[in-house]
């Protein structure tokens, strides 16, 4: 199956476009992971033979004991389960494999993936893993429209590929400008959710005003960034009004600088 676009309007009413993430690049990260925890599990077995080996030096009610091996199959039980789960929690939807692969798990909604659906998500891994070698994982990847698996399906997540930015070899005038005002994509503090609620009329409006930031007359260029402020600054939260001209073009440029980004993106 191929990978296609998918829109996913959050609860907010943003709708944001990704690309899922199919069976190939999902059975890559699962691989890395898997070869990962095959040597960790390596490092543990060989730490309890050592632990076996030197079983005389233990206490007497350890000695021909079965407890070491019970607390190495649940170290290895938690380990293989927790490391998935423990990932996609704690760093955004991403095992070392996905990070590797360029994917990530969210949310259907678009959100971050919560404790509780990381934590049925990889519950449930245990039921694609069956018959034998992820086969109904497997299956379910390959056929649902949406590539998901049954732990996505309980859990309502979906996985997709990370965007990636256009590379440019050399700097345009424009952002050449915005570089010697000093201005970054953290100065206007704007979350996920802000950034999805410009559609492509809004991009190509600061796109437009952008490119020709630098070919205007002062006069004309004033004018400009007022009205186009007037339409964007209320998206932003922000207030027109108080503002000198040069508060207003920085605004306007750095959300330029942001949304280029997230317009701008390789397939």
């Amino acid at each position: 199956m191929t990978q296609d676009q998918i829109d996913i309007k959050t609860p907010e009413y943003v709708a944001i476009q990704f690309r899922m993430a199919g069976l190939g690049s999902r059975a890559a990260a699962y691989m890395i992971d898997r070869v990962l925890l095959l040597l960790v599990n390596i490092i543990i077995i060989v730490v309890l033979f050592f632990v076996y080996d030197g079983m005389d030096s233990l206490p007497f009610f350890l000695r021909d004991s079965s407890v070491p091996i019970a607390i190495a199959v649940i170290g290895l039980f938690i380990i293989n389960w927790g490391y998935f789960f423990f990932f996609e929690f704690f760093s955004g939807g991403k095992t070392l494999g996905k990070r590797m692969v360029g994917i990530r798990v969210i949310q259907d909604n678009g959100h971050s993936i919560t404790l509780l659906s990381s934590f049925i998500r990889n519950l449930v891994r245990m039921i694609d893993s069956l018959p034998t070698a992820y086969f109904l994982g497997i299956i379910l990847i390959f056929f649902h429209p949406k590539h998901k698996r049954l732990g996505d399906l309980v859990a309502g997540t979906i996985v997709v590929h990370e965007r990636k930015a256009k590379k440019k070899n050399k700097p345009s005038p424009i952002e050449k400008e915005i570089n010697l005002r000093g201005l970054n994509k953290n100065d206007l503090h704007l979350d996920e959710w802000t950034v999805g609620s410009f559609k492509e009329k809004d991009w190509k409006l600061v796109s437009t005003y952008a490119n020709r930031f630098l070919q205007i007359p002062q006069e004309d260029r004033n004018e400009l960034t007022k009205q186009i402020a007037d339409l964007l600054l209320p998206k932003l939260g922000l207030e027109v009004i108080g503002k000198s001209e040069i508060e207003l073009e920085n605004i306007l440029l750095g959300l330029y600088f942001i949304l280029k980004d997230e317009w701008e993106f390789e397939l």
